[in-house]
């Protein structure tokens, strides 16, 4: 290892390479005020950014030395390059180009650039060939953008603050974190067939910084073809987890929405499976061999996701007949991608996630602000209609029913709090769907030439009301459930009581159950309109402002959830 290697995997250090495109082994380090004689580098053992004196952009090294971004913020000769900070703590180039300049910031310690915008300072090109990019979604699923299912030369995306680039051969992340929101982002492709690739994206600095990051690391990330063959049935990937995290897996439907599923995740042999925690909640057992799982619009089946205690990875594609209009087979067609989303408590402190990346770049604060912790807490009030149901039914079956009287009207009341609490979530999204609607044909009207797009929106907008509809007479009303209440506390204690509480719990859990079902049904479309309007942004870019108006909506509709609307798979 070189003078110049060593110091670079110790501290955050500079480097004057001494002529342009010299090699490592020639370096020397920098100090301030400095003016380079050659390239300027500065890096910090996990990261390195290089600024050629003959180039109009910043290359992104991950330790290993291999370039994995081309950051490009101007266009022009190179006019002014100084470095005005390195320390213990961090280092900073002032560069500028003759249409712009940028401050470029790397602490130690952090895996990613922050690129400061100076004078002309517009937009930043991440130039990054790769098949996909993800928006990290933390209120639904995330948007995985295949280059092979884009026919044009550019796209936009909606801007979240994130972009994730699956990099080289599964062993590189480039992420991209922004403050600027305001502005969609766009995307250059290239190539054709089995090459067609993501070339590029453009961000907007707006008023904000934007940070790029580089988690290299080989398996970091992984991607796989499911094909129909594959249906229900196990399947062992080539690929294992180099480090125990949260793993997002993207499973991509044959109409190119995709499912993000969390890896199970297993300590040892014949132990329960553990779901990691979302953003800090609690982590949930799947206890059977089976990884059997159940929600209200899926049923029972077989969780598609999870790791081995060697932390070798494993799908089973899903194929369901759920029985119902709005998802009536559920399956999985076309790439599979998994990477790193979020820490558990093993993860070492030396590896990083996508989560970790934006709260160290934005901050704690500012990131629990975007990621919106809060409003992504789940939700339960009162006691579900079967929990009510069996309760009484146990006291009932042991005849104790007038010593605990006071605990069978209990469970009434809680089981009444539920049916509300419920009922209010279903009144929310239906609100949420008619005026989508509303929105909708106001803009088909002002833009004729986009009916295609907004009626296929506006399609998923209407199930909603179309599974309350189907649901109406199950689901009773509010005054109902009050009354068999009511009833119950007149009658419930007689000789016949035991009858009366089978048949209360018969007919409360008749309603309750219509309904878990329909406000799942109702976040599933919800979902599917958030997802759906960014990929008809991405294959028409005039649908920017509608795109926009429906992700803002879907998210606010999708915080704070019930219980029962399962807000994870």
């Amino acid at each position: 290892m070189t003078a110049a290697m060593l110091l670079f995997a110790l501290q955050v250090a500079a480097w004057d390479t001494g002529k342009p495109g010299a090699p490592e082994a020639e370096w020397t380090p920098a100090r301030t005020p400095t003016s380079f004689q050659g390239d300027a580098v500065i890096g910090n053992g996990l990261l390195r950014a290089l600024v050629r004196k003959d180039g109009a952009g910043v290359e992104l090294r991950g330790p290993d030395g291999a370039l994995r971004a081309l950051l490009s913020p101007a266009a022009g000769p190179l006019e002014r390059l100084a470095l005005v900070e390195v320390g213990r703590g961090a280092a900073c180039l002032d560069v500028a180009w003759k249409t712009a300049a940028v401050k470029l910031r790397l602490k130690r310690g952090d895996v990613a650039l922050e690129i400061e915008p100076g004078a002309g300072a517009a937009r930043l090109r991440i130039e990054c060939a790769s098949r996909f990019l993800v928006l990290p979604d933390f209120f639904a699923d995330d948007i995985l953008i295949d280059a092979a299912a884009i026919p044009g030369s550019t796209a936009e995306i909606p801007s979240e603050s994130f972009l994730v680039q699956p990099a080289g051969a599964g062993d590189a992340l480039v992420m991209t974190v922004f403050e600027n929101r305001e502005q969609d982002v766009e995307v250059s492709l290239a190539g054709a067939g089995a090459e067609r690739r993501i070339a590029a994206s453009e961000v907007a600095f707006g008023k904000g910084k934007i940070w790029v990051a580089v988690l290299a690391e080989p398996r970091i990330w992984h991607a796989v073809e499911l094909r129909a063959e594959h249906a229900n049935k196990a399947l062992s990937l080539d690929w294992t987890m180099p480090f125990p995290a949260s793993w997002r897996v993207e499973l991509t439907r044959p109409n190119g929405l995709v499912d993000s599923w969390d890896m199970l995740l297993q300590n040892k042999k014949g132990e329960e499976y553990v779901k990691p925690a979302w953003l800090g909640g609690p982590a949930e057992k799947v206890n059977d061999a089976t990884r059997r799982r159940f929600t209200e619009v899926l049923g029972f089946f077989p969780y598609p996701a999870w790791s081995d205690p060697e932390r070798r990875g494993y799908l089973q594609p899903l194929e369901i007949e759920t029985r119902t209009k709005f998802v009536p087979v559920l399956s999985y067609r076309g790439p599979a991608l998994l990477y790193p989303f979020n820490r558990v408590p093993e993860t070492p402190s030396d590896r990083f996630t996508v989560v970790d990346v934006a709260r160290a770049c934005l901050g704690v604060g500012p990131c629990e602000y975007i990621l919106d912790v809060e409003s992504q807490k789940q939700d339960l009030r009162g006691v579900a209609t079967c929990d009510a149901r069996d309760l009484i039914a146990a006291i009932y079956a042991k005849g104790q029913q007038k010593e605990r009287q006071a605990e069978v009207f209990k469970a009434l009341d809680d089981a009444l709090a539920f049916v509300k609490h419920i009922r209010g979530r279903i009144t929310t999204y239906l609100e949420f769907g008619r005026k989508l609607r509303d929105f909708l044909g106001e803009r088909k009207k002002e833009r004729p030439e986009l009916a295609g797009a907004i009626d296929e929106l506006d399609r998923i907008a209407q199930e909603m009301e179309a599974r309350f509809a189907e649901r109406a007479e199950k689901i009773k009303d509010l005054p109902y459930v009050a009354r068999l209440n009511d009833d119950f506390r007149k009658e419930a204690l007689g000789a016949d009581g035991a009858a009366k509480a089978k048949a209360y719990g018969d007919a409360l859990t008749s309603v309750g159950g219509t309904q878990d079902k329909l406000v799942s049904e109702c976040r599933w479309v919800a979902r599917t309109l958030r997802q759906r309007a960014a990929l008809l942004l991405a294959g028409d870019p005039r649908l920017a402002p509608v795109a926009a108006e429906i992700r803002t909506r879907t998210q606010g509709v999708l915080k704070n959830p019930s219980r029962h609307e399962r807000a994870r798979q």
